[in-house]
This record gives C-alpha cells, structure tokens and sequence, in this order.
C-alpha cells in the first residue's frame, strides 16, 4: 500500500524524523486558518501541495508557495479538483515553508533483484532520480543493508561516506538511522525522502516523503485500516479483498481465474498472445481483464466469490478458468465450479471457458461436462483454452 505524503510524514514525525509542522484540509474555506497555524514561525509563508499518489505533481501545478493566509485560500481553490495524470486531488496538505540551502536524496528499499535491501543516498535531490541513476550513477550512493542489522551509525556513516558529503555528517547519518526505524517498525517496502534538505540554518529535514507499506504485514499493524484511500480503491478490488481474494484489475476483456500465482500469470501471457494473434473484431481486441488467484483451495464459495469479482466488471466478455489439480484434485475444482454457477444463478451471463488438468482431471471433465450448464466449455489445453476464450471475448456482445 502507497501512502499519500502526508501519511508519510506524520509516520516520519512518530519515530522521530525531523519534519515541519503541517495540516491537510479537503474544503478551501479551511485553508486560511491551517494556514495562519502552520506558517506562524515561517513569516506566514506555506507550501499547498496536492495529495496524490503520482509524481509529477509540481510540473502539473499541484504544489503552491503562498504568502498570506489569503494566498493559501487561492491555491487550495486551484488545487482541489485538480487532475493530475487520472488522479483527481480531493486533499491538500498546508506545510510550513523552509529556507532551503541545499537539497538531498534518500531512500530505503526492498530490491528483489538481488534479493536483499538497499539504501540509497545523493547530494542531489529534488530532482527525478530514476534520470539521475541513469545519466550520472556516480552520483548516487548504493549500499546494501543487512537486514539483521539495519541502519546502524556504522552503516549510515558508511552511506553518508559513500554519497560524498563532506559537512553535515553526523546529521544526516542520524536521519538515515530514523529513517531505519520507520523502515523496520512500519514493515514498509519503500521509504524515500525527496528532497531530503539542510535549511539557511543549518537544519537538516525530511520535506517530502514517500512510503510504501507491505500488505503481507497487515496483521501486525490493526491500525493500518485508517491508512487506506477507500475513496479511490477499485470497487472491484475492495470486494476482492473482503472476500480475501487475490485480486488486480487490468484493463482488458477475458477474465482470468487461476489456482497459484505462476499458473495466472502464465494465463495473462497465453491470453495476451491469443488475443493478439486473433487480432482486432469489430474494434475489440481480446486482452486480460484481471489477475485473480484463488490458491490451492477450489471450493465453490471461495470460485462463486471469484467468479461474482470477475462478473462485475463491465469490461469482461468472457471467462477463462485455468486450474491445475494438485493438493485440491480436479474433481473438487469441478464440484466447485457446478456449485458455483448454482450459487450466482442469472448472475452468470458471460461464457465461460474452463481448462483443467492434474490429478483426477478425467473426473473432473465428466462432473462438468454432465453438468451440461451452456455457458460453459471445457477445453483440453492451456493454449486452446485461451484462444476459445480470446475468441468468446471479441464476438459476445458486452
């Protein structure tokens, strides 16, 4: 889970990041009193930013200097409604302005390619860093992290070395180490600091930050509810998660259930190509609809669920069901999906294609192809399952 910055920020603030005073408001009639708090000890002078989980936001216009409480008022007015690549902001934060001298970057992250974690430091931020990485790498410090131990003053002076600086040590490395803290107490997969910045006085704080939370570890944070965006989040996949399904949504038309994560996204490929294979019909052209996942259990509950996610889509004209029988045999797939169809009854409109195969698969053919229900058609391969569903998805009226 993303947060927006300023959940990121009050996160900083709780284990003992520096950060500045700052407020968010949703209605600009709001704006001049949070303004006149937050910039008591900044000569009035706050930052209005747009709470969106995109970047790009200064360049869209969705970060504003204002002067007065008035000037606040105004750029709330701009800002409120605003779209910025497809996300509308419905919040703004009100910061405290800084006098900044120098600006830095800093992150922490899970990096999966090499399978362990990695700090990241440079003298320059406040700058899209992905370009820096590849123009000038030299520029950024990149330090792995043992995670047995962390962000110690040993490593974070090894970072703060490694980055270059030459003043301001023993700050920054203090901020590396909360930085730690929130890493690790949080159980986040990203925690960035852009610009992290050393004011006109000598202060070194976090003025935008960015944090990503691992999903895995929500049962250890019961609080973590609060922190969701439920007013953005995809209809389909809220209903998804209170089902307990592992659930994405893509943009396509053939809906794609599978019983393991390597099975589905093997669908999505086989799916993908079929459809570019068939071609465009009539402007439509066969894509995946979502990525769904039901695990090593098949029963019809748990494929009624799946299959009423899928169905609520608008977008999806046919369905592919791609089940390899392992711990769940074939037979309790098919029990499963015969069940399932009986549960959803006229809820089921849209063809469904379905592919079995592993333990018990013959039985499982017989269970379904006596079922004789007529939206369904079995297929013997991956291949031809997904060219049947591909094909169902270009020619069914939506």
């Amino acid at each position: 889970m993303d947060l927006f910055e300023y959940q990121a920020r009050d996160m900083f603030e709780a284990h003992g990041v520096p950060v500045l005073p700052a407020e968010v408001v949703t209605d600009p009639a709001e704006a001049a009193a949070v303004a006149e708090r937050v910039g008591a000890a900044s000569g009035g002078v706050v930052v209005v930013k747009a709470q969106v989980k995109t970047g790009g936001r200064g360049k869209a216009g969705g970060v504003k200097l204002a002067r007065s409480p008035q000037e606040a008022t105004e750029a709330a007015e701009q800002i409120l409604g605003m779209d910025i690549k497809g996300h509308t902001v419905g919040t703004v934060m009100i910061a405290q302005g800084a006098r900044i001298a120098e600006e830095y970057y800093v992150s922490l992250l899970l990096d999966r390619a090499n399978r362990t974690l990695l700090a990241m430091c440079s003298k320059e931020g406040g700058v899209e860093i992905e370009q820096l990485a590849v123009e000038r790498p030299e520029a950024l410090a990149r330090v792995p992290v043992d995670p047995l131990v962390g962000i110690d003053a040993a490593t974070a002076a090894e970072i703060v070395q490694q980055a270059g600086f030459t003043t301001d040590q023993d700050a920054i490395a203090d901020v590396l180490q909360q930085l730690w803290k929130v890493y690790e107490a949080e159980d986040a997969t990203l925690v960035e600091v852009n610009p992290l910045v050393k004011t006109e006085d000598g202060a070194i704080l976090a003025l935008d930050g960015k944090v990503s939370l691992d999903d895995n570890a929500d049962f250890r944070h019961p609080d973590r509810a609060e922190l969701v965006d439920a007013a953005s989040a995809d209809p389909l996949e809220a209903k998804a998660k209170e089902k307990g399904l592992n659930y994405v949504k893509l943009d396509g038309n053939v809906g794609i259930i599978g019983n393991g994560a390597g099975l589905v996204m093997s669908t999505l490929d086989v799916v993908a190509y079929a459809g570019e294979d068939l071609g465009e019909v009539d402007g439509v052209l066969a894509r995946p609809a979502n990525f769904l996942d039901i695990g090593g259990g098949a029963s019809a509950e748990v494929m009624a669920d799946g299959l009423d996610v899928i169905l609520g889509d608008e977008q999806v004209r046919s369905v592919f069901v791609n089940v390899f029988g392992g711990i769940t045999s074939c037979d309790a797939v098919a029990n499963g999906i015969v069940q399932a169809l009986e549960m959803l009854g006229d809820k089921e409109t849209k063809p469904l294609v379905v592919r079995l195969d592993g333990n018990n698969v013959e039985e499982g053919r017989r269970i379904l192809t006596e079922a004789g229900h007529p939206l369904v058609t079995l297929a013997d391969t991956m291949d031809g399952a997904a060219r049947k569903a591909a094909e169902l998805a270009v020619t069914t009226n939506s």
